[in-house]
């Protein structure tokens, strides 16, 4: 059977899994009867929750006598670690356009990787049947986009169709139609070439994808790059720097068959496979035959850009929500990340009990976070902080910068550009995009959009879109204003009251309601001004024989504002801490006690 390998990769949120869902339906995968929930391979509960897809995920369909593996990738800018890893194992991809939304900054960044290995991609534009969609226009950006990244004549050739996933239909034509998706699986076999393998040279591949399983241990997905692999094959691991990890023998080889990965005895190059076995392989290490000494060649990943610290939770009520609460339980959770991860690095931190966490962006690490606390794990997480590096030429400081798209609508066009200044963003580029909306580009320092996204969609009403991508390390433009407003702090340990708060809400916005465990140190809400303030939110009515029915009933509380994880991270200032367990995302300060606050900021002063 003839075989195609091909990547879908698309800005997030543009359709790709959608696509994939339909794909599968209609290739004959599923039974007529069997049941399939919406976008199957979001399999993840996280995934599924947010709406967006975190780990690469492999697929695989027949369409006339010819096997196409598919592999789903992530599409937001924290993941482009998957992203870059996995176009080593594909001879093609679908790139996917919203055709309202057109061509967006992470659009760029899976494209020019794309172009980069020499793929020749496809154009889908879809959401065609959007009332908004302006399929022209978006074809005349991505043929501006594929020219701006350098691609060469073969590769600004790419064939376009016009499509709907949700609709599961596919077209060359926009009046074509409309039928099904044959015209993208037969595009795909006339487009898409057969794997360029030597399959009679002894076995080898690279591990692109490692999972965990409780029966078989440790699953490394890849593409046979040379020869054949069968089932107790002796087999030896290389990193890519030619040490030898470890020799073993492969106890299963799986290949992909639908949303299904099936035993299978042998496996020739070109297919991607899964297989089993090995205790210390791991990405992105050479799995090969004894007989080869050098690890095949692997693609360097993008460095991390944001670093937080992560500590034992060692405030007065850690311990008592968790099971996983000491650092050794929390380093060997995060250095096995890393094996499967390899986006992320983890150090240990000067710190004691403490370790440094460096990735992507503050959702790569917001989902790490929110994956180990429902695993049970109770930690504190400190303010994200950029990587800074030294020029080796010029040996001036340089810090990482990101290029942010805004779509906004053109009454808040003004507030977003000032608050943009304030944070050292630079406007590239300002024009209509239809509907009163208008599209912002700036160039900005990581840094400064560090607690920025929950202030923009306060100042666009929620009605503003930011995209942001990574674009490079530029000089130093020195210090960025941080939170304007102070903090309520409590004074006091014990449960909130009623009274208390009711006396305490004129103070500044609550982040607790009546009746909840708290702690001295501890943050309750946002001060009004722009100092700290010690406040004592456990206060009771004191008894009197003079009673009034109803008065205590009369005491209403505004609503608390509650924070998401992300939210909290990028609230916090140096000396403050997210503090997470299974149940519960608290705020504190770094020393809860006030005189251990007053002698930091002494110090720090001097």
């Amino acid at each position: 059977m003839e075989l195609r390998n091909i990547a879908i990769i698309a800005h997030v949120d543009h359709g790709k899994t959608t696509l994939v869902d339909a794909l599968l339906k209609q290739s004959g995968s599923f039974r007529d009867n069997q049941h399939v929930a919406d976008r199957a391979m979001d399999s993840n509960d996280l995934e599924r929750e947010r709406g967006i897809t975190i780990l690469a995920k492999c697929t695989s369909v027949v369409w006339k006598e010819t096997r196409i593996n598919i592999i789903d990738t992530p599409g937001h800018a924290d993941f482009g670690g998957e992203v870059e890893r996995i176009l080593s194992m594909v001879d093609g991809a679908i790139i996917l356009v919203d055709a309202a939304e057109g061509a967006l900054p992470q659009t760029k960044f899976v494209l020019g990787k794309a172009l980069a290995r020499g793929i020749r991609p496809i154009v889908v534009v879809n959401k065609i049947d959007r009332s908004d969609a302006r399929p022209d226009e978006v074809h005349e950006e991505i043929f501006d986009l594929f020219a701006s990244l350098g691609a060469d004549e073969h590769q600004l050739d790419f064939p376009m169709l016009y499509a709907s996933g949700r609709q599961g239909w596919a077209d060359l034509e926009l009046d074509g139609p409309k039928k099904d998706l044959a015209p993208l699986f037969d595009l795909v076999l006339r487009h898409v070439p057969q794997p360029n393998v030597d399959k009679d040279a002894p076995f080898g591949m690279v591990s692109t994808i490692l999972e965990s399983d409780n029966f078989l241990g440790r699953i490394l997905t890849g593409r046979i790059d040379q020869g054949r692999a069968k089932v107790n094959m002796p087999v030896r691991v290389l990193r890519p720097d030619g040490t030898i990890v470890e020799t073993g023998r492969l106890t299963k080889l799986l290949s992909f068959r639908g949303l299904d990965r099936v035993p299978v005895e042998e496996a020739e190059a070109g297919d991607i496979v899964a297989v089993a076995g090995l205790s210390e392989a791991t990405i992105p290490d050479t799995i090969a035959d004894p007989s080869i000494n050098e690890p095949l060649p692997s693609r360097p990943v993008d460095p991390p850009t944001l670093s937080m610290t992560f500590r034992i939770n060692d405030g007065p009520l850690g311990g008592r929500e968790g099971k996983k609460v000491t650092s050794r339980q929390i380093r060997d959770r995060l250095f096995k990340e890393t094996e499967g991860n390899v986006a992320i690095k983890v150090t240990e931190s000067p710190e004691s009990e403490a370790f440094e966490v460096a990735g992507r962006g503050e959702l790569q690490l917001g989902v790490l976070i929110e994956t180990m606390r429902r695993e049970g794990f109770e930690l504190t997480i400190g303010r994200p902080r950029v990587l800074f590096r030294e020029n080796e030429e010029t040996g001036e400081r340089e810090e990482p910068f990101e290029e942010v798209l805004v779509d906004v609508d053109e009454p808040y066009s003004g507030v977003v550009v000032e608050k943009m200044s304030l944070r050292k963003g630079v406007m590239q580029d300002m024009r209509p995009s239809g509907g009163g909306k208008v599209r912002l580009t700036f160039l900005i320092p990581s840094r400064g959009l560090i607690g920025y996204h929950g202030e923009f969609l306060t100042d666009t009403r929620g009605t503003g879109l930011m995209n942001r991508l990574f674009h490079g390390y530029l000089p130093y433009v020195g210090t960025i204003e941080g939170r304007r407003n102070g903090s309520l702090i409590s004074a006091e340990d014990g449960t909130t009251t009623q009274y208390a708060l009711f006396s305490l809400q004129d103070r500044g916005t609550m982040f607790v309601d009546a009746g909840e465990k708290i702690y001295m140190g501890m943050i309750l809400g946002e001060h009004s001004r722009e100092n700290d303030l010690d406040i004592n939110a456990v206060r009771e009515k004191k008894l009197t024989n003079m009673r009034a029915s109803g008065k205590d009933e009369a005491l209403l509380l505004t609503p608390p504002r509650r924070m998401s994880l992300e939210q909290a991270i990028a609230y916090i200032e140096d000396d403050e801490l997210v503090e997470v367990t299974p149940s519960a995302i608290r705020i504190r300060k770094l020393h809860l006690d006030p005189h251990d606050r007053k002698r930091a900021t002494k110090s720090r002063a001097s």
